[in-house]
């Protein structure tokens, strides 16, 4: 047995030859083809069967792997936790790349009937979640954008927010509150008319841009404005600059995420289950795509537990002679995108109430009555709408 413990770094990487508990070989490969097919060559060169274990590394052990699996080398990819906890084992601790590709390679021969091969995602899967993990960053810039144009209101115009508003609209095109901000910017420029003027001109604008001239509501932002005390003046070129750069900016990103979207849904319809999932209650077209995103294939998984698990919602037994652990918490060693994304359907599904008998909804509405806290009871349910996503996309497999 031939057990070859890759450490993974960024460009390169150290690697440790250790067959039948005794370390053979020890060098660095660099991330290049021409380091690869070297590497490559001595693995194929070996009489005994030779496995490959290295350690997820984000990026960064992709190359890696995908030149290995090409050669027909197996190859198992292990969660850097499990190695962490396998190298606590000894009594004397250290910490260096030759230490590690040595601690990667024997946990390879004393797991080896256990390890399980590395299996390429289907490109469609792979595509999916990098545009899903993009789409999450951005959405995080959003809402930063988003609470950045709100501080700068609050010295500029404090309290339009709450007489200006807009329906939710993703991409931001047609916003009341935006198109509001260019066209004032300030609540001098206001104020420096007289009421009957800036109903007229409000007025003007509104129909202009295709919104409501609604007289009253003028009338009411005149008298916020009047009351109101800025802490910027207009005539501060910075502050009004500033003010239509965010607006620029938020709009750009939700230009963006809807772009990323758009990418997304036409990758998805390539997709046996993507109709099916769009079916299902709580998700829609948007979330539809995010799920299959995070869960990529279902093939991979033995069962819908093991689903859970991948998701962190599993909670693992805690027992001990006599005693048994009933307040358990989730693991939350899973994806937490996929958390994430699970409990919006979660939200979503309790926001509409199925009129029809929906398993997941009468589960949540279930626990609540037993006295469950509501975030539990949506996790509870989301564990139960994972086991029915995958019993339903298999089927779908399972038939082809």
């Amino acid at each position: 047995m031939i057990s070859v413990g890759i450490d993974v770094s960024k460009g390169s990487s150290r690697v440790c030859v250790n067959k039948n508990g005794r370390v053979m070989q020890q060098f660095f490969v660099e991330h290049s083809q021409l380091s690869m097919k070297k590497l490559i060559d001595l693995l194929l060169s070996f009489e005994e069967e030779a496995k490959v274990i290295l350690e997820a590394t984000g990026i960064y052990h992709l190359p890696l792997v995908q030149s290995l699996i090409r050669a027909g080398i197996f190859v198992a990819v292990i969660n850097p936790l499990v190695l962490k906890k396998y190298a606590a084992l000894s009594l004397r601790k250290g910490k260096t790349d030759q230490l590690d590709a040595v601690k990667i390679a024997d946990y390879g021969l004393a797991n080896w009937h256990k390890l399980i091969g590395y299996s390429v995602s289907d490109t469609t899967y792979t595509e999916l979640k990098d545009l899903g993990r993009n789409y999450a960053y951005y959405v995080k810039l959003k809402v930063m954008q988003k609470q950045h144009l709100t501080m700068l209101l609050d010295r500029a115009m404090p309290g339009i927010t709450e007489l200006v508003r807009t329906a939710g609209n993703d991409n931001l095109t047609k916003n009341k509150l935006l198109d509001f901000i260019e066209h004032y910017q300030h609540y001098d420029r206001i104020t420096a008319k007289s009421e009957r003027q800036f109903v007229l001109d409000y007025c003007r604008w509104a129909k202009k841009k295709g919104y409501r001239p609604d007289e009253s509501k003028a009338c009411s932002i005149y008298a916020l404005a009047k009351a109101s005390i800025p802490t910027s003046s207009s005539k501060s070129t910075p502050t009004t600059a500033l003010l239509l750069e965010a607006i620029k900016v938020l709009r750009q990103l939700c230009e963006t995420l809807q772009s990323i979207l758009a990418q997304m849904k036409e990758l998805a319809k390539e997709l046996p289950e993507y109709n099916v999932v769009c079916a299902m209650h709580g998700v829609g077209n948007i979330l539809a795509v995010r799920l299959i995103a995070e869960i990529g294939d279902v093939r991979r998984f033995h069962s819908g537990k093991s689903l859970v698990a991948f998701a962190g919602l599993d909670s693992p037994p805690y027992e001990s002679g006599n005693f048994i652990g009933t307040k358990r918490s989730i693991s939350k060693r899973g994806s937490p995108f996929l958390r994430k994304t699970g409990f919006e359907v979660m939200k979503s599904l309790i926001m509409h109430k199925p009129r029809e008998d929906n398993a997941v909804y009468l589960f949540i509405v279930k626990k609540v009555t037993e006295g469950k806290a509501k975030k539990v009871a949506m996790i509870a349910g989301l564990n139960k709408f994972l086991r029915i996503y995958y019993a339903r996309v298999k089927e779908i497999y399972d038939a082809v």
